[in-house]
């Protein structure tokens, strides 16, 4: 959570709060949880092994508190249905708000010898990270009576009548994200012992380089193993597999380079076909579309908007009518410089009434929200950014064949030469590709992410359009994984990011286009710190609080456009 610790460095060094992995942890569990739940709380009858396995313990995650490699203090989670709750409530569903990634909390106990609070907030802390990277934006619990203050205190809401036995009753409870993000204060800071020599890592909301998680970091340690080798082409083709179900995409090329070189392989197709097109641009990227048409000698008609606001389908059935023989339509799926999210759905419906071929710049949107590439003749990704990986790779979809560019473009731009060779006709890095493997296997076992994703974006635009921020895209149009907003009046962006960076949140805002216009953002891709949010906001508001609320984007439009 953020802020300072809560507790002086000697108690929590003393302990370790861990997920359980060992055996001796889940004996300890075991016993734990009979001490507890058939001893002080009469739930269970006593057994004579003096061990008590919980009826779901093949499907729970437990998090532990650890003196001297003893288990003190436990609390799980699952997220598989039915929860203990489904059976002791009629109709759970309809008595929770509705739209969550839902999991149950149970079985908090705290050995008596350690009943100070240290052991408390740890474990809910270490359970909060866990919970937060999982995905979920619901909590349920069955608190106990005798604790409801606390939970309350913690945000949790009642609901529901009592349950259990007498001597053993529970109130049913839930507590959602956004009650968690405004009461992070309340539960636990990290353990001491991650911090043992007071360096605390910077939170990272960049758009790259982002934070990885640990097995994407320990497959770009792996030694290197040959491109032309049997274990590189099993990854690859499991990397090409995972990207095409992310996408629901029937083809991928994958490439060594950055999004750029994705793009720039596109407008290579494009010229290639010969036809005409339109690029739609209201932001930095859809800018940078156009320049690839223009250095790839296509016959272009640029449809712009101003910055921050998004093409609907009158503007785009209007592009297309001032070029009614265009033959494609390129156009960026999320803006990454405003925030700004295109309606692809729309963009593919109106496409294919007019048999005007759809390519799409999915760099800032695989990974953070469903993208369907089906009505998509052409997409780019990269696999940094929202993915999760090293910066590195480069990914075009592809509807149907390619076109062949032999004597007509670079080989490294041919992308029907990578089709032709399997995916693999040059030198390929397998650090690179184990890595990716890694963050989508990472991202196919948390489904929950990008609804969590989205939750956060729009907890932080409200949060800082309360504290009287400028937030440049409108709910309605905003993607999840950019919030871009100004620089209150009389603060230069550069030295509020700067000033961020320092007091230990790194934001966005070096980029040349954003300078220009004042803009930061916080950008939620890879394993972003969701529960220092909070923390970044009260941060912001104490180095750059605004003069006044209601500081008008629009003013700024008007200003630009004159």
């Amino acid at each position: 959570m953020h802020g300072p610790n809560a507790f002086p460095d000697a108690a929590m060094s003393s302990f370790r709060f861990k997920v359980a992995s060992e055996p001796s942890e889940f004996e300890g569990i075991h016993r734990l949880n009979h001490r507890t739940f058939a001893g002080e709380i009469p739930q269970h009858a006593p057994d004579p092994s003096g061990r008590l396995v919980d009826r779901f313990h093949a499907a729970n995650t437990y998090v532990v508190a650890l003196r001297e490699d003893v288990v003190v203090g436990m609390i799980c989670v699952r997220g598989d249905r039915p929860f203990s709750l489904d059976a002791k409530l009629d109709d759970l569903d309809a008595r929770l708000p509705p739209g969550h990634a839902a999991c149950e909390v149970r079985l908090l106990s705290v050995d008596p010898d350690y009943r100070t609070g240290v052991v408390f907030r740890g474990l809910v802390g270490a359970l909060a990270r866990h919970c937060l990277d999982a995905g979920y934006t619901l909590a349920l619990i069955s608190g106990t009576d005798r604790q409801l203050k606390l939970y309350r205190h913690l945000g949790f809401v009642p609901f529901g009548p009592l349950v259990g036995a007498p001597g053993a009753r529970f109130q049913p409870m839930y507590l959602t994200l956004g009650a968690y993000l405004a009461r992070a204060s309340a539960f636990a800071d990290r353990p001491a012992h991650a911090e043992d020599h007071g360096d605390i890592e910077p939170a990272n909301f960049l758009p790259g380089p982002v934070t990885l998680r640990p097995g994407v970091l320990a497959a770009l340690a792996a030694p290197p193993v040959s491109h032309r080798g049997e274990a590189f082409e099993v990854a690859f083709d499991s990397v090409r597999a995972r990207l095409r179900r992310l996408a629901n995409a029937r083809h991928v090329q994958v490439l060594l380079g950055s999004g750029t070189l994705a793009n720039d392989a596109v407008a290579g197709q494009l010229a290639l076909a010969g036809a005409p097109g339109v690029v739609l641009s209201a932001g930095e990227f859809g800018d940078r579309l156009a320049d690839h048409a223009a250095r790839a000698g296509l016959d272009a008609h640029v449809a712009r908007k101003p910055w921050g606001e998004p093409f609907r389908r009158a503007d785009v059935e209007a592009a297309l009518d001032a070029r009614p023989e265009a033959g494609w339509l390129w156009a960026v799926h999320c803006e990454t410089s405003t925030g700004v999210l295109a309606d692809l759905p729309m963009l593919a419906a109106v496409c294919a009434a007019r048999g005007v071929r759809l390519c799409v710049d999915a760099i800032s949107t695989l990974g953070t929200l469903p993208v369907d590439l089906a009505g998509v003749h052409l997409a780019t990704g990269v696999s940094g950014k929202a993915l999760g990986s090293a910066a590195g790779l480069a990914f075009v979809f592809h509807s149907g064949p390619l076109a062949c560019g032999a004597g007509r473009l670079p080989r490294y731009l041919d992308l029907a030469l990578y089709a032709d060779a399997g995916g693999v006709p040059f030198t390929h890095s397998s650090n690179l590709v184990g890595a990716l493997h890694a963050a989508l296997c990472s991202i196919e076992a948390c489904p929950n992410r990008p609804a969590a994703t989205a939750a956060d974006a729009a907890w932080l635009r409200a949060e800082l359009r309360a504290r009287g921020y400028a937030v440049v895209t409108p709910d309605a149009d905003a993607a999840p994984a950019v919030v871009t907003f100004e620089a209150p009046e009389g603060h230069a962006s550069a030295d509020v990011g700067a000033r961020m960076e320092e007091a230990g949140f790194l934001l966005s805002y070096r980029s040349g286009y954003l300078l220009a216009r004042g803009w930061l953002q916080v950008c939620l891709m890879g394993a972003y710190p969701r529960h220092r949010l909070p923390a970044l906001v009260d941060a912001l508001a104490r180095i750059a609080p605004p003069r006044k609320l209601g500081v008008a984007v629009g003013a700024w439009r008007a200003a630009a456009c004159a």
